[in-house]
Order: C-alpha cells, then structure tokens, then sequence
C-alpha cells in the first residue's frame, strides 16, 4: 500500500543516541562482556530509583516472569491466574514453569484483569495470580492484593508495560510481592534486551539471583560453586545493562515525560470523537502503547486509513484462550470483544502534537 510518507511513523521504538553508543564502546573496549561491574551498576541504581533492598537484572522481561513463578516453589499441574489479553510470553512463562495458566477475562473499560473472573476459575490447585498491567496502568491494585490474601495466592506482577508509573505514591511493579519488568526495545526504557525482578521477599529475590546463574550459589565468579536446584543462563550481560544504565539516567527528565506528553496529546485531541473509547489510564502512568477501542466495527477501516496516511498500528494482543496451545474452548467474551475493538496509535517518542491531531482527525474521519 502506497503511503504520503517515504517511511511509516511507527507504534514503538528505541530513543537511542550517541550516550547509548558511547556506553556500548566502554564495555567493549573494556574487554568484559559478561555480567559484571556495569551490571551490578545498574541494579544498584535500578534499586535506588525504585526505593527497593535489590533488584535482579536477567535476560530478558520472560526470563523474569519464568523466574519469578519458579521462586515461589510451584509444582507440576499447580495453576496460575493471568489475563488473557496479554502477549503470549506471560502464558508461556506459566508453561515452562510446570504450572498451568488459567486464561481469565478483563475488565472492558481498561483491559486488566476482571477478578470476578478470576475468583470463578479459583481451584484447589491455584498457587499464584499474575496480573498484568496493560498499557502501564495498574488498575486497582488494593483491591487485587485484597483477592490474593483472601484466597493465599502469591502476586507475580507482570509490570512489563509500566517502569516507572506510579500508583499510591509507589511505583507499579515495585511495591508488592514480587514484581517483574521488561527492558525489551520499546518498553519505556530499554537494555536492548533485559529484564529485572524485584521482590519485597528475600527468599524470592536468592531464589532468582541464585537461578538466573545456572542455579550456581556463587553468583557467577567461581566455576566450581555449589548448584543445589535447578537453573538457568538467564544473566544481563554488561554491555546491555550498560544501556540501560543510560536510559535509566535519561528517564525522568527526558523520556517519561514525553511519553506521557504523548498520551496526553492523544487523549486531548480524541476526547470529542463519537464512536471510540479511551482506556481507563492514569496521569501516573507511563505508556509505551497508546490503546484505544473503536465501535461501530470500524477498526480495521482505521487502520487501513492510518496506513495509507503514513502512521502504523498494531492490535495489542490477541486474547491466549483463542492460541490453539491455550484454547480450553470457553468464552472470554469481554476479551473476545476488545480484541475487535482495540487499535495501538504510533507511540514511538519522534511522534509530537501535530502528529496526534493529524491522526486523530483520520479517526474521526472514519468513524464519525
């Protein structure tokens, strides 16, 4: 499909630029490109930015949730609570831990997880619930924690959407049991790939420290530490944790606040179109999608002309119960129906105001 521009503006990106460059050429030049100084770095920094005892940095944001579920001692068949509008890798996190995902339908006006759902599908081998916080926004989170002790769950938050929202004067994903972080490409910032798991439970955070080096007690400086359990070669490696270390120092002043400017343009400008819906958000939130719902069965027609105008789209995500490894045959008819409805506008950080009108004024174009 032709477009009006040589390249189309994207939904996601890296904000990469010469300080990224300069801290990959450090490890290189350094000749270390294990994990080492400038990945205990930036757990260490990553741990003070987020007013946590300890963060552990991994490979990636899957490698995290994998850990995580593994620390809390589940076993073969035990079941796990997850929305199944989420990427596939929070499912498939479940599955190589030995447990079962149990697919539960969200909430139609912000796309997490619908507790009522959830405690419908309770047994008497659910150990954990994963919730997931879509789009950065972490619902209502007092309430979750409230569902969990009722029922004696372990929170495994998959906070991969939303380094650095805050809820509660506390950040998301940094503030419960154990929560779990992705540093992937687009997220809000990146390592190029990475990941980290923080937890309020020391046990858990050994745990994962412990497994995310082949299970080697030693923390990876002795070839010949003892291995006790079971682990992995999940480790940040000193080159990737060097960029993060960047994008960490670039967050606060520069890169959280134009992704909330973008959010904000997008919610000013679409406020007083008839036919779509904004997601429940925040103005803690930090989003590195902008979601939103067309009705009337016009979705795809936006996209079409989003496309021909030059701007991607995406649809975040396709609901896990319809995967054929997943599919238990059941309804999640909420879910079922955003998945309809959903549509992701460009959000990488080259997008600007004008940009957001632009689009917004082809939505309107389309639906109205």
């Amino acid at each position: 499909m032709s477009t009006e521009r040589e390249t189309l503006l994207r939904t996601s990106a890296p904000s990469l630029g010469a300080l990224e460059k300069e801290a990959i050429l450090r490890v290189l030049d350094s000749g270390f490109l294990g994990r080492g100084q400038e990945t205990r770095l930036f757990e260490q920094e990553l741990a003070t930015y987020l007013n946590v005892e300890d963060v552990c940095c991994v490979s990636s944001g899957t490698a995290a949730l994998h850990l995580a579920l593994m620390a809390i001692g589940l076993k073969k068949g035990d079941e796990v609570l997850v929305p199944t509008l989420t990427y596939v890798a929070s499912f498939q996190a479940v599955l190589v831990s030995g447990a079962i995902p149990q697919a539960c339908d969200v909430l139609p006006n912000n796309g997490l997880i619908d507790l009522d759902d959830a405690e419908r599908r309770l047994t008497a081998r659910t150990r954990a619930i994963m919730p997931v916080h879509y789009a950065g926004y972490s619902g209502d989170s007092k309430r979750l924690y409230d569902f969990a002790n009722a029922y004696d769950l372990r929170v495994i938050e998959d906070a991969a959407h939303a380094f650095g929202s805050s809820a509660y004067g506390k950040f998301v994903g940094a503030s419960g049991d154990i929560g779990c972080f992705s540093f992937d490409p687009i997220k809000n910032i990146t390592s190029g790939e990475g990941g980290a798991v923080v937890s309020s439970d020391p046990n858990v955070y050994d745990s994962v420290r412990r497994m995310s080096n082949l299970g080697i007690d030693s923390g990876g400086s002795d070839f010949n530490g003892n291995v006790t359990g079971p682990g992995w070669r999940y480790h940040m490696p000193d080159m990737m944790a060097a960029i993060g270390r960047v994008q960490l120092a670039r967050f606060d002043q520069e890169l959280k606040p134009k992704r909330q400017a973008i959010t904000a343009s997008y919610r000013k400008a679409l406020a007083d179109i008839s036919n779509i819906e904004l997601l429940e958000s925040s103005s803690t939130s930090v989003a590195h999608i902008n979601v939103i719902k067309i009705l009337g069965g016009r979705r795809d027609a936006v996209r079409d002309a989003l496309a021909l105008a030059g701007f991607d789209s995406r649809v975040h995500y396709r609901p896990n119960h319809l995967q054929p490894i997943f599919s238990d045959g059941a309804k999640r008819p909420v879910a079922e129906e955003l998945y309809r409805q959903l549509v992701t506008l460009p959000s990488s950080l080259e997008i600007d105001e004008s940009h957001c009108l632009e689009i917004s004024q082809i939505i309107r174009s389309v639906v109205e």
